[in-house]
């Protein structure tokens, strides 16, 4: 079975966002929590003021006669932290505080969670098709902790209440057609908070929810397959399949089949914390790195109170306190091999590849302020060079770093081309910027805007970037001076006719002054 490898990452799912940087209760971006994953009670989405009640994920699944699943319901509830200090008029009688000093410790009122995974199952899949239901009942409580002073009387104590949760799971497998032959099976799971106490607000909804809720399925005699890259067979059934505020994506040791991970945040197959990692920050979309850094740059005061706020916040502090030169070395990140996975005989192959200089690409002098920057038209053939057309250079570059333009001849960003729209664009083309649907909000302030192509540049993906400044930048030879380009996928830029230098020098000072 291959749940302990997945756990790894659903454990960075089940705390995303659990407690953001700077880690202290006072922090603004810690007073709104627990955004990804919640299963609101019934009628709180409805009313606004909580999440919705359900989510659902299918996925494709082939077995023999004896396949089976299980179900893994994973989510946190939470817990309120009540800090109360002995009244000073009463010794039996305890008072709410926001937060209480005991000693060199500091208590905080405060929300934690606790995690649970609840195993539902195993299944045979054969008894799955008319449907199975599984309820989910987690019960709550009420802990209390004594504080006391160095004198060892009690000055306060801690109060730490759960909220009853209720859910549903309902679990369904339906077999399929398939072209190549019998056993594959959709495998539908619908989660269903069913609390039995409608919430009168914010504070309450939250109390009744499921939090970080996802699921880890785990076959046996079976294997699941992607819906990202199903087989040849299975891609329509792939695509019929429906979710709801989840996603579902094999996880586990890459190459296995046997468990998948459907979680509220959308992963790729075989998802990694990577192994340089010394623990979790509660923020996925990070680099450990800079966070790590700026947890180092934090006061003392400010430690203090971020180990105040929350066990796994000071957990982190201390983590990041004690961290060696070597560790915090690690974290800066690798270079990894561009060739992995890449057989022996395809990469002998692409290494022999010869790159043959285009004649029309001459090595080019900065034009002078006169000369006027021209279009060449496509001719039928498609003779004209197009930088997406080279193939890339084998990486072995020698006593070069990969990262120095000198290990790429063929890389001449002054020089190269792109074919737009039928023209060709390089160095010194006007073009108009059109930036697409899912460009940036900065980019598309620009829409509509005249520019000037600087290079046209490729990365080690082989995507083309084109380096432009605006014709009405009155910074534009600035930027240019010391390289601060915008950059545009060749698909968001126009071709323009152009005007001679002369006029274009006149617009540009109309437009300054």
């Amino acid at each position: 079975m291959n749940l302990d490898h997945a756990r790894t990452v659903a454990d960075a799912v089940l705390y995303e966002g659990y407690l953001l940087y700077p880690y202290r209760a006072t922090s603004s971006k810690n007073q709104s929590r627990w955004q990804w994953g919640v299963l609101g009670p019934q009628g709180a989405a409805a009313a606004g003021f909580g999440e919705e009640s359900a989510m659902s994920t299918q996925c494709l699944i082939r077995s023999g006669a004896q396949g089976q699943v299980t179900i893994h319901f994973r989510f946190l509830q939470l817990q309120t932290r009540g800090v109360e200090q002995v009244s000073p008029h009463d010794p039996e009688r305890f008072e709410p505080v926001t937060e209480l000093h005991v000693g060199p410790q500091t208590w905080m009122s405060w929300d934690e969670a606790v995690a649970h995974e609840v195993e539902l199952g195993p299944s045979r899949l054969a008894t799955l098709h008319g449907g199975r239901t599984f309820p989910v009942h987690i019960s709550g409580g009420e802990d209390v902790e004594l504080l006391q002073g160095v004198d060892g009387r009690t000055v306060g104590r801690i109060v730490r209440r759960r909220g009853v949760l209720s859910a549903v799971v309902d679990v369904t497998a339906n077999p399929i057609a398939s072209t190549s032959g019998s056993g594959l099976v959709r495998l539908s799971v619908a989660v269903d908070n069913v609390d039995g106490e409608p919430a009168d607000g914010k504070e309450q909804a939250i109390r009744s929810s499921f939090i970080g809720a996802h699921l880890l399925l785990a076959a046996e005699d079976a294997e699941f397959f992607s819906l990202l890259e199903p087989p040849d067979d299975a891609c329509d059934a792939a695509a019929a399949c429906e979710q709801r505020r989840c996603w579902p994506v094999l996880a586990g040791e890459p190459g296995r089949t046997d468990v998948v991970l459907a979680s509220p945040i959308i992963l790729y197959d075989y998802p990694e914390v990577a192994e340089q990692s010394a623990g979790a920050l509660f923020d996925s979309t990070e680099i450990d790195e800079i966070l790590t850094l700026r947890v180092m740059t934090l006061t003392d005061e400010e430690k203090a109170a971020a180990r105040a706020t929350d066990p796994r916040a000071a957990e982190i502090i201390d983590r990041c306190d004690q961290m060696s030169p070597a560790s915090m070395q690690a974290l800066h990140g690798i270079l990894r091999d561009p060739h992995a996975g890449v057989d022996e005989t395809s990469l002998a192959e692409f290494g022999s590849r010869e790159l043959v200089a285009d004649p029309g690409l001459a090595p080019r002098t900065p034009p002078d302020i006169d000369e006027v920057p021209t279009f060449t038209e496509v001719p039928a053939h498609g003779g004209v060079s197009d930088i997406r057309n080279v193939d890339p250079p084998d990486f072995d570059t020698g006593d070069s770093p990969w990262w120095d333009p000198a290990a790429d001849a063929s890389v001449q960003p002054d020089v190269d081309t792109v074919l737009v729209n039928g023209v060709v664009v390089g160095k010194d083309s006007l073009v108009r910027i059109q930036p697409s649907r899912r460009a940036d909000a900065q980019d598309l302030f620009f829409a509509g805007q005249t520019a000037r192509v600087t290079a046209v540049l490729s990365d080690v993906d082989g995507q083309v970037h084109v380096a432009v400044v605006l014709i009405d930048d009155p910074a534009a030879d600035m930027h240019e001076w010391y390289g601060r380009y915008m950059y545009f996928a060749p698909e968001e830029l126009e071709p323009l006719g152009l005007q001679s230098s002369e006029a274009d020098c006149d617009n540009r000072e109309e437009s300054r002054s």
